[in-house]
């Protein structure tokens, strides 16, 4: 049997590419249809060899196919699965172990190996809004209304714009009900900087590309997956939600990347504003469409796409 070759090279069997094209998008809906399995029965225990049988795939190729398509091995990604379930369980109310065991996992020393990694902090302090923990942050002036930057000790964790101070702190009191909020008038180092960065981006128009700030984000592994790809947008440059979804290595999961920029708890930093519709429409964004609509124009993007389209339907049916 003739080894499928690894690059977009041709093989002497393969004249036309035509095979490895086929071979490409079959297994690529293998796979997809492998993680509609995981997702579906994260709670079960998920060896590579059930894996391997409800795939069809051997343990070798099963590893290397499913990597090369998501990007990540099957056990990342059945860890990233059960921790989506472990968080909105703790957020729910129920207890720690029952969240863990819930999840598929029967010993609850796997959360509690380097949680800040899992969930940005301990599984206790996680289920409880974040109590203990110590949120700092400040709020400025900026040109599209008033702008919140927070962060622990590890790092940025929110940046959010809206109209008043009131709306600000609330939504920042829903994500970490429990936690000890700080504002601070005349902050200093890690917020100072990243206050100073945003700023400059909002007024002068620097690309916060090469910001380096640190970030405390708590994520699933195909979330972080989207937003490193949100990362590598050029500034005044914008992609479709199934661009990047084809860019993971899932191209029709465009609802999950859409999910995953609407999750995306530094907007601006992490430039979920620059993925729009495939059509030209915008699409949703957290800090609200008119202001995605304005940072495209001050970036320069062509964010008329849709205007032309449904001018030129109209002047098609007329």
């Amino acid at each position: 049997m003739q080894k499928r070759p690894e690059t977009g090279l041709k093989s002497h069997m393969d004249k036309t590419g035509e095979k490895t094209v086929r071979s490409s998008e079959k297994h690529v809906k293998l796979i997809e249809k492998l993680c509609e399995f995981i997702n579906e029965n994260s709670q079960d225990k998920l060896t590579l060899s059930r894996l391997s049988k409800e795939s069809g795939l051997s343990l070798f190729h099963l590893q290397r196919t499913f990597k090369r398509v998501t990007g990540i091995t099957p056990k990342k990604y059945i860890e990233a699965v059960r921790l989506g379930r472990i968080r909105r369980s703790l957020r729910g109310g129920t207890s720690i172990r029952k969240s863990i065991y819930n999840a598929g996992y029967n010993t609850t020393g796997w959360l509690y190996f380097r949680p800040n990694e899992k969930l940005g902090m301990s599984p206790a302090n996680y289920k409880m809004g974040g109590e203990g923990f110590e949120i700092r942050f400040a709020i400025r002036n900026c040109p599209l209304g008033r702008l919140l930057v927070a962060a622990t000790e590890r790092g940025i964790c929110s940046v959010d714009i809206a109209d008043s101070d009131k709306e600000l702190v609330s939504s920042l009191q829903r994500e970490f009900p429990r936690a000890e909020l700080v504002r601070e008038e005349d902050p200093n180092d890690t917020i100072s900087l990243a206050v100073g960065k945003i700023l400059d981006y909002l007024t002068k128009g620097k690309d916060l590309a090469n910001s380096n700030l640190p970030l405390d984000l708590r994520s699933t592994a195909f979330q972080m997956r989207v937003w490193e790809e949100l990362g590598k947008i050029p500034y005044g440059e914008v992609r479709s939600y199934s661009e990047i979804a084809s860019r993971v290595g899932l191209p029709k999961a465009t609802r999950a990347v859409a999910n995953a920029c609407a999750a995306n708890p530094v907007p601006l930093v992490i430039p979920c504003h620059r993925v729009i519709r495939k059509n030209g429409d915008l699409g949703g964004y957290g800090l609200g469409v008119e202001r995605k609509k304005i940072l495209l124009q001050k970036e320069g993007a062509n964010v008329s796409i849709s205007d032309r389209r449904v001018k030129a339907r109209k002047r098609a049916v007329s």
